[in-house]
């Protein structure tokens, strides 16, 4: 599950039409009773480093990272003294579509479109256990529509720093569930805006992305290793299989032959790399880094017992990327900037292909956000997706292409450390191939167009 971020009733209305008063009623509600509490709330990393939350997190943008923020993470979250490993988190939402009523192929929002509701809370266990060893574990619950109390991210660490006159090397092993979520970047697929996101309706973002952009979170476990070199170099590599037998408690319940939550094509078969290098700079009030990364998997589909199966053949995935990020961090004022862009390479060799032949995907995604005083912040995410095109595959438009192109203005408000609202448009100017009549049924890109008011707090 994705996280974050001043409810801007006038920008909503200007979108989509008026506020609804129950809306206002219940978010309002909310933040009162959880903004009396939150003095008595803090959550584990900064109990454990004394440190605000602006020390690791960018303008107290969670969970964007600082310089700070990232050597935290990188040696394994041990900095500071053990203590207190729980915290939890609330988030409320209400998600409102320009046009809920279903496309040409039946895919609607949700019925709790315009409705307030408790989306989901989750608990952490986190923090230091040695000297050398820490973590992060996230189990969430989603609401009001049911769902399992389950794994979300999680990350365990093995880590150590040697320090002289000749090097600064920090290195380490890892645990974790979703390929990037290890990453100290926010221009890595599991950590980029919007830190979190409509779950309420079938439009909330791209119809299609790549296998590496979430396809297997909360699916795989991974162990890897990495080195960080004079605060400059960055390399990483590590393996991922499929979250089963004893590393089954990494994965949401999916089990095989399970038919109302199997794996369905994101099984991935044996051993799967994931590489990661990066270069690094800090200089004054700014920091910047460019990287590259890929990941190489191959996924099997169901039989007719929703259970993963060999013999039907498999898919191939070939995803390689390159990314880059800014901050500049100076009081009052926090700016970041990041890019992102994915080529996927998709062969299949099942039996019975889904694909007409060889694919491929490609993505862009770009991010600019801007705190005040640790308070303010405003921000623009940009997603695009470009694919071959293949009527098999893409039969839900008219031109059996995933193109699409969505903008994400956001508005937020940091009541206090613990405790963020904020508003988010989704304005779609591409869906499916088409700005108009993508679904042949005259849908257009704009009526998925979304408001999501969000309220996010932690204790």
């Amino acid at each position: 599950m994705k996280l974050v971020e001043c409810v801007c009733g006038v920008a909503r209305s200007l979108w989509l039409g008026t506020w609804r008063k129950s809306a206002i009623a219940g978010l309002v509600g909310l933040v009162s009773l959880i903004a009396c509490q939150s003095a008595l709330a803090v959550p584990t990393f900064a109990r454990q480093t004394g440190q605000s939350c602006v020390a690791c997190h960018a303008g107290g943008q969670y969970p964007e990272l600082t310089p700070y923020g990232r050597m935290f993470k990188l040696t394994g979250y041990t900095l500071g003294e053990g203590g207190n490993p729980l915290s939890a988190m609330v988030v409320a939402t209400n998600t409102t579509t320009q046009n809920p009523a279903a496309d040409g192929y039946g895919a609607m929002a949700s019925s709790r479109d315009g409705q307030t509701i408790i989306e989901s809370a989750s608990v952490f266990l986190a923090g230091k256990v040695t000297d050398n060893i820490g973590g992060f574990a996230q189990y969430t619950q989603s609401f009001p529509d049911g769902g399992s109390f389950a794994a979300d991210n999680f990350d365990l660490r093995y880590a150590d720093r040697t320090v002289d006159v000749n090097r600064d090397l920090v290195w380490g092993l890892t645990l974790n569930n979703n390929p990037s979520v290890q990453d100290v970047w926010n221009s890595a697929p599991a950590w980029s805006s919007p830190y979190m996101s409509t779950t309420q309706g079938a439009f909330g973002g791209l119809p299609y992305t790549t296998l590496l952009e979430g396809g297997l979170s909360q699916k795989v476990a991974g162990i890897g290793g990495y080195i960080y070199l004079d605060k400059t170099y960055y390399a990483e590599l590590t393996s991922y299989q499929a979250a089963k037998g004893g590393l089954s408690f990494l994965s949401y319940p999916t089990q095989s032959g399970d038919t109302s939550h199997p794996f369905a094509g994101t099984y991935v078969d044996g051993n799967n790399l994931y590489w990661r290098l990066a270069y690094t700079r800090e200089w004054d009030a700014h920091n910047i880094m460019v990287g590259a990364f890929g990941f190489d998997a191959k996924t099997l589909v169901d039989n007719a017992d929703a259970i993963p199966d060999a013999s039907l053949g498999s898919l191939h995935y070939r995803d390689v990327g390159i990314d880059a990020q800014y901050q500049y961090l100076l009081a009052p004022h926090t700016f970041t900037a990041q890019i992102r862009a994915i080529q996927e390479n998709i062969d299949d060799n099942q039996v019975t292909p889904t694909y007409s032949g060889s694919a491929t995907l490609n993505t862009l995604f770009a991010k600019a956000s801007y705190v005040y005083r640790q308070t303010y912040g405003a921000s623009l995410t940009y997603r695009n997706v470009t694919g071959s095109a293949d009527a098999a595959v893409y039969t839900y438009n008219a031109t059996s292409v995933p193109d699409s192109e969505v903008w994400t203005p956001e508005f937020f408000y940091l009541i206090n450390q613990n405790v963020r609202v904020g508003v988010q448009f989704n304005i779609f100017t591409k869906y499916l191939g088409s700005t108009s009549n993508y679904d042949g049924a005259g849908r257009n890109a704009s009526d998925n167009n979304s408001t999501y008011v969000y309220l996010w707090a932690a204790f």
